[in-house]
């Protein structure tokens, strides 16, 4: 790390220290996959000019705005929407009276109401929407409508919630999973116990939700949104509308980030709404504190453990009891404990699991699905009790991982065998063999490397280093038997190649991804990806790696039958097998040098095109022990944490993340880099900062404010150190998705780090200064 305070702002380096293609002596391909292929979109990003769904306009265009409920849990005995009404420039107030059919909604459980009608069941809950002809006006005329509350007594804490009164008619328990693998009766030598708690995490989107519904001449509605799954929101919305499907269009905008789902359809349904009532177009662009405030966050989480493991430190058994708190609505907690249940024993060989899994209503904000569900939250306290498990036996904690570590072939807790790579041990060595940083120097020009940075308060002397180390697994896909199916459409025309897929584009790279996969098969290096919109076959939603496996693979699919299509015709003029053929750099060749010609050429003016599916292996549910293969594939991590804490003021600075990862193949070396930085930067704030506090159901500062991101200035060296190229037979390329392992991961080896640099056990985050004060300042 440099000493010059200049560079703290740019402190940030990611080192790929292992080089991501097969053989340093080649070099790397110009595009096509393993080109490190800029993003089409970075300059207009970059510049401005990339139109978000804020920056829309339309002619006649009306402005939403959204009442929302003040308190966690009320009745609502009456609503009065003639003050608003016949406010100058107001349009129409829609209320729960407004929406055809029950009015309720749901992706996973249609639990959800557009509009609360009876009861209200969490803070900022939706009670009514305004459509005027100015944004303030909108503002003014959705705090005019009076409704009379009788305040209830909110259930906030989600152990009370078996007991309470049912919040919902379906209950408060939204799923039980108590899963049973091997003798209950086994214990081990040396036992470790352990309570955690995880709190709750916003996805905080860069860009605050937005949008625009215009109506269409045939009666239905047509929504320009940032939606990450743009057919689900379709069918949701023309349910919610009375309408058929094909009547309601989702048009997806340009997202500005995605770590879970980008778009509630709380904030969709409205404009609609209005739109169809107004005939006009109407738009919305949340502030900062609805965003806060309407879409769903990370899952609280209580976690007890017990490990059991004999005197060489081999697990024998675990047993857990995890608890996520879903708030007020299902969304996506069932997939989220099935996750957490399958993965409460980690990336280690256990032959005795037996852990108990509930998701339950409280009236705190809605959770739902942000990157690495059920399987971060694990992660944190499965790794708290390998610390304390190497802490009793006096063994290494990176020696205690190593000898428990899970490979191909073993099987894990639900029954189902590992049959991807996994190189969980081979991670871990690298990260623990890689050199650690340097110790900063004790001179005022080094102050900005000290935890709280220059002026700080503490004093270097009272400064510790800890390194901590901890291991992760995500599962890849939908899970539990979900249809993952992708379709893709190649057109190649004029020397030019277009990807029509509905894949949403939400930073993950997919839209470049497409892009190499063409170049790579058809050898043509100018290739467009178009809009995605709900004209075209659902491609599913931007979660679980889902469209480098799924969505990419459609396109392979399709780009090889086009391919087909252009060589047929030669081979056969050549009395040669399209085999025999290659296509690399616009040139196609034939084996034995007599045919050479461009693929223009060879298209002489046609325009070929095919379309294509790609479908994995099925799964399972699990059953009522939690056994199944309910998984597609795995992917894992190896993080080591090396942090300087000041055990006076109990303030962390993270100096260093040592990563290694199996990722299958690299198919863009740049990217995944930047993908991984993403995942251990936003892990960080997870363990560190990020928190979205609440009193009694109230979310409390709901703004960038009071909820704290990391900044650059708090992101450390991250070293890339090993990438595992061992590629997935399974999968298209043989790839694995990237981004949510070391989200999962990284906030377990902070914890890791802080525990040896203070003594202090840490179970809970994020981490908050007194928990990292040392008992015993020596």
């Amino acid at each position: 790390m440099s000493n010059d305070a200049a560079t703290a702002a740019n402190a940030t380096r990611t080192t790929l220290t292992t080089p991501p293609v097969d053989s340093p002596d080649t070099e790397p391909p110009v595009f096509g996959i393993g080109a490190s292929l800029p993003p089409a979109d970075a300059r207009a990003k970059t510049e401005g000019t990339f139109p978000y769904a804020a920056d829309l306009w339309a002619e006649g265009l009306l402005w939403a705005a959204v009442l929302r409920s003040p308190h966690p849990h009320a009745r609502i005995l009456s609503i009065d929407t003639s003050a608003a009404a016949e406010m100058p420039g107001v349009r129409t107030v829609v209320t729960h009276e407004d929406v055809p059919g029950d009015g309720a909604y749901g992706r996973r459980v249609v639990d959800r109401p557009v509009f609360a009608s009876e009861l209200v069941r969490h803070h900022g809950e939706p009670i009514a929407a305004v459509a005027a002809d100015h944004p303030d006006t909108a503002r003014l005329a959705a705090a005019a409508i009076v409704v009379e509350y009788e305040i209830l007594e909110p259930v906030t804490d989600p152990e009370k919630a078996f007991e309470a009164e049912p919040l919902h008619p379906d209950g408060n328990l939204i799923r039980h999973i108590p899963l049973r693998y091997g003798d209950p009766d086994i214990a081990g030598e040396v036992i470790v116990e352990g309570l955690y708690r995880i709190g709750r995490q916003d996805p905080a989107p860069i860009g605050a939700e937005a949008g625009l519904a215009v109506p269409r001449p045939d009666g239905g509605v047509e929504i320009y949104t940032a939606s990450t799954d743009p057919h689900t929101d379709r069918d949701l919305a023309a349910a919610c509308f009375g309408l058929e499907p094909d009547r309601v269009k989702i048009v997806v905008t340009g997202v500005p980030g995605a770590t879970g789902d980008r778009e509630d359809p709380g904030f969709q349904l409205p404009l609609g709404l209005l739109a169809l009532r107004t005939g006009c177009p109407v738009k919305l662009a949340a502030t900062r504190e609805e965003s806060f405030l309407g879409h769903a966050h990370r899952h609280p989480t209580l976690l007890r453990y017990r490990h059991h493991a004999d005197a060489e430190g081999r697990l024998v058994k675990v047993e857990a009891q995890i608890l996520l708190d879903a708030g007020a609505y299902a969304d996506a907690s069932s997939e989220s404990l099935a996750a957490a249940v399958a993965f409460a024993c980690g990336p280690y060989v256990v032959p005795h699991a037996f852990i108990e899994g509930w998701a339950v209503r409280t009236n705190n904000p809605p959770s739902g699905h942000v990157r690495g569900e059920g399987a971060m939250q694990v992660c944190a306290a499965y790794e708290g009790q390998m610390d304390k498990l190497a802490a009793k036996l006096g063994i290494e904690p990176a020696e205690l991982r190593l000898r428990n570590s899970l490979s191909t072939g073993d099987i894990l807790p639900t029954g189902q065998t590992v049959t991807c790579p996994a190189p969980v041990a081979e991670l871990l060595r690298a990260v623990r063999d890689f050199p650690l940083p340097t110790l900063p120097k004790d001179s005022p020009e080094d102050d900005w490397l000290l935890p709280g940075g220059p002026e700080g308060a503490g004093e270097p002397g009272a400064v510790r280093r800890g390194v901590g180390y901890a291991l992760g697994m995500v599962h890849m896909l939908g899970a539990e038997g979900a249809d993952e199916v992708s379709t893709a459409t190649v057109k190649v025309h004029d020397g030019v190649a277009t990807v029509i897929c509905a894949a949403v584009e939400t930073g993950q790279g997919f839209s470049t991804l497409a892009r190499q996969v063409v170049q790579e098969t058809l050898g043509i290096e100018e290739v467009h990806v178009a809009s995605v919109d709900t004209d075209q076959p659902p491609a599913g939603p931007a979660t679980h790696g889902r469209h480098t496996w799924v969505s990419a693979g459609a396109v392979e699919r399709a780009a090889k039958m086009v391919r087909t299509q252009l060589l047929q015709p030669l081979a056969h003029k050549f009395g040669m097998s399209t085999e025999l053929l290659q296509i690399a750099n616009g040139k196609i060749t034939s084996y034995d040098g007599v045919l050479s010609t461009t693929v223009t050429e060879a298209m002489d003016g046609k325009e070929l095109w095919a379309t294509a599916q790609c479908r994995p292996h099925p799964t399972e549910p699990l059953d009522e022990s939690g056994q199944g293969d309910a998984f597609v594939g795995l992917a894992f991590c190896a993080v080591r944490a090396v942090v300087d804490v000041d055990i006076e003021l109990g303030s962390i600075r993270v100096v260093e993340m040592a990563v290694a990862q199996d990722v299958g193949r690299v198919l863009n070396p740049s990217q995944l880099a930047t993908r991984i930085e993403a995942g251990i930067t936003q892990g960080i704030g997870t363990a560190l900062t990020e928190n979205l506090r609440t009193a009694r159901g109230l979310i409390r500062h709901p703004d960038l404010t009071g909820y704290a991101l990391p900044t650059a200035l708090d992101a450390p060296d991250i070293r890339i150190v090993k990438l595992v190229e061992e590629r997935d037979v399974v999968a298209p390329f043989g790839a694995k998705p990237a981004s949510a392992v070391p989200v999962v991961t990284s906030p377990a080896a902070v914890a890791a780090a802080v525990r040896a640099a203070t003594g202090r056990p840490i179970n809970r985050l994020p981490i908050r200064p007194q928990a990292a004060v040392a008992a015993v300042n020596s």
